[in-house]
């Protein structure tokens, strides 16, 4: 390998680089505070060398993997949302009676496998990415294993994600059986050759068991089911992590691999692609309203967000492309913030997802009320936030394509979506007092979980006043996606 591929590579190399140095400094002396800063120290060199990246794309680093300006702009989107998941992680995992330094490696791990997936040009690294993501977060997901949720999430997250992963095998399979290739430039190629592939048994079997890994790891309808237990039950920051990065990552390579294929053209893979987005609306929101649990409600609202992306999504084209990239970062920025104010108000015995917890807190903390609900009016897409600007470009992307359907159904959906954030809302602005027990268990709040939720803050807010650069960054990341 040449060193301009290496250097092209850069950003992953020091993410596996910083697992391994981390681990080998576990291995010498085992302290939270030092493993914590090194994870944050490695990741902030591997943001700071995608500019350095930046200066060879796009290149093709090997056969399974591709750099160009749209990889570096989800590398840098999820090495920033790990970055604050560390920070939120570690007065969390401070409270808990556990081995803490072994949390940072799994969750350098998982951001690695993140990354390969986002370059992912080829089946291997596709399913190499995912793996190596997947593994990490089942042990993420029972890594408090103290206490009974965090254990059961774990084993469901296994089973299920196991299951998923022979589907999605099984589908390359077909798919390599009948176009003899497993590179999507390739693959995309054959299929824009003539009618007869579009129409071929083995290649829509194959697509569509593809689709169902797909929709098991994003958790859309009807493989969700998974996703309010492992939300429930797993440690704060790591459902944090599940919502942002291992969802981003996913919908980065699905926009590469279904654009660069053309498979989003054969009309049954579209097809249910609108029916997965329809469901997956309609059921996040409605199931949203029944629940009394804050991670399930915002667990069941991911769903809905999924489902909106899809709409963009199908929509095509480089503004639906610009749309989807938008609305991840929206979508990162507001669910950090969301699941960082419950990071930061969970104590060593159990994580603060109950309404009850959440009852007059801003007559306790108006501070960390106040972000709380200004990250859920940017989930319901209250205008002046980043989640209202995002909403407005799916809709765009969805009208200039004429999905009438998928429009008004976002539209009324997200009318629904209103009533269970305002009820969250209107819990936090409760005059009524609080039961003794919950008042009694506010946890002080540090200076570095309060500089997350400030920054978070700050960015929502610019990000639905003056969007402008973030779309200008975008834009630019979007020219190099190939099948636009």
């Amino acid at each position: 390998m040449p060193s301009s591929d290496l250097i092209a590579l850069l950003p992953l190399l020091v993410v596996a680089g910083t697992s391994v140095v981390v681990m080998l400094a576990i291995a010498i002396h085992r302290s939270h505070r030092l493993t914590s800063l090194l994870t944050l120290i490695g990741l902030a060199c591997a943001f700071a060398s995608l500019w350095v990246a930046r200066t060879l794309t796009p290149t093709e680093a090997s056969p399974l993997l591709e750099v160009d300006s749209y990889a570096l702009f989800f590398l840098g989107l999820i090495l920033a949302a790990t970055f604050v998941v560390v920070i939120l992680s570690y007065d969390y995992l401070e409270k808990q009676d556990v081995n803490r330094e072994e949390f940072y490696v799994l969750l350098l791990v998982a951001s690695l496998g993140s990354s390969v997936l986002i370059l992912s040009a080829h089946f291997v690294s596709f399913f190499l990415g995912l793996e190596l993501l997947s593994v990490a977060l089942y042990a993420l997901s029972a890594y408090v294993f103290t206490r009974e949720r965090p254990l059961e999430a774990g084993i469901k997250y296994l089973v299920l994600a196991a299951g998923s992963a022979a589907f999605l095998l099984f589908g390359m399979a077909l798919v390599y059986a009948r176009l003899g290739t497993m590179g999507f430039p390739q693959i995309g190629a054959l299929l824009s050759g003539g009618d007869q592939l579009l129409k071929d048994p083995l290649i829509l079997a194959g697509m569509a068991l593809i689709v169902t890994g797909v929709g098991f790891k994003l958790a859309l309808v009807p493989f969700h089911m998974w996703t309010p237990d492992v939300y429930e039950g797993a440690p704060a920051p790591v459902t944090a992590y599940v919502a942002t990065v291992s969802k981003g990552a996913m919908f980065a390579l699905l926009v590469r691999f279904f654009y660069q294929t053309r498979g989003v053209t054969l009309g049954p893979v579209f097809l249910v692609f609108s029916l997965i987005a329809i469901a997956s609306m309609l059921v996040g929101n409605l199931l949203a309203l029944l629940q009394s649990n804050v991670k399930r409600i915002l667990a069941y609202s991911s769903i809905a967000h999924l489902g909106y992306l899809l709409v963009a999504f199908l929509a095509g084209g480089r503004w639906a492309a610009q749309a989807v990239a938008f609305y991840l970062v929206a979508y990162f920025i507001t669910t950090l913030g969301a699941f960082g104010v419950v990071t930061v108000l969970s104590s060593g015995e159990r994580d603060a997802d109950a309404l009850e917890d959440y009852r007059g807190l801003f007559w306790r903390r108006p501070w960390l009320a106040g972000v709380f609900a200004l990250m859920l009016f940017s989930l319901a897409g209250i205008p002046l936030t980043a989640g209202f600007v995002g909403k407005f470009f799916l809709l765009t992307a969805g009208v200039s394509a004429s999905l009438w359907n998928l429009v008004i159904i976002l539209v009324v959906t997200s009318v629904i979506g209103l009533f269970y954030y305002l009820r969250v809302i209107v819990v936090l602005f409760a005059t009524e007092e609080p039961a003794a027990e919950v008042a009694a268990a506010l946890p002080p709040l540090s200076a570095s979980g309060g500089s997350a939720l400030l920054a978070l803050t700050a960015l929502l807010v610019w990000l639905g006043v003056d969007p402008a650069f973030m779309l200008s960054v975008i834009q630019r990341a979007v020219l190099s996606l190939k099948g636009l």
